[in-house]
């Protein structure tokens, strides 16, 4: 019983360290050391919705039941100092049980065509953005 915890112990530890260590390289990038802006970093993302939607199970802390689900097109925007492709997003999720926090808008932002992260403050590259419908995201499950 006791070689289980300590296994447990181990395992958490790996997996904080693993999480700060990411956090830490999160976003650097050689041509962004630079300063350089390149195609390779700005790839389109041509699989951007499952990419979104595998993200969304770990953003959400209940996938389930999304309302009012909508998508904007990647296009080019300005994410801190360097434009990266952006996806914008709109939804009412579930905030507990049967209640629902409001539409809110968030973007996606995409590093050499693979998602990178989700910006909670999406006011300023999703001004104006338009949205699609997007239903995959309102058939989420656990």
């Amino acid at each position: 019983m006791q070689a289980d915890g300590a296994r447990w112990q181990l395992a958490s530890l790996i997996l904080g360290m693993a999480l700060f260590l990411g956090a830490c390289a999160h976003g650097l990038h050689s041509s962004d050391a630079a300063g350089g802006e390149d195609e390779e970093i700005n790839a389109y993302p041509t699989n951007y919705k499952p990419e979104i939607l595998g993200a969304m199970h770990a953003y959400l802390n209940d996938p389930t039941g999304i309302r009012d689900a909508g998508i904007s097109d990647p296009s080019l925007k300005p994410v801190g100092s360097a434009k990266r492709y952006v996806v914008c997003l709109r939804f009412n999720a579930k905030k507990s049980g049967n209640d629902y926090a409001g539409v809110r808008d968030i973007a996606a932002v995409f590093i050499a065509g693979r998602f990178d992260h989700f910006a909670e403050t999406a006011r300023e590259p999703c001004a104006g953005a338009t949205y699609t419908p997007f239903p995959a995201l309102e058939r989420l499950s656990r």
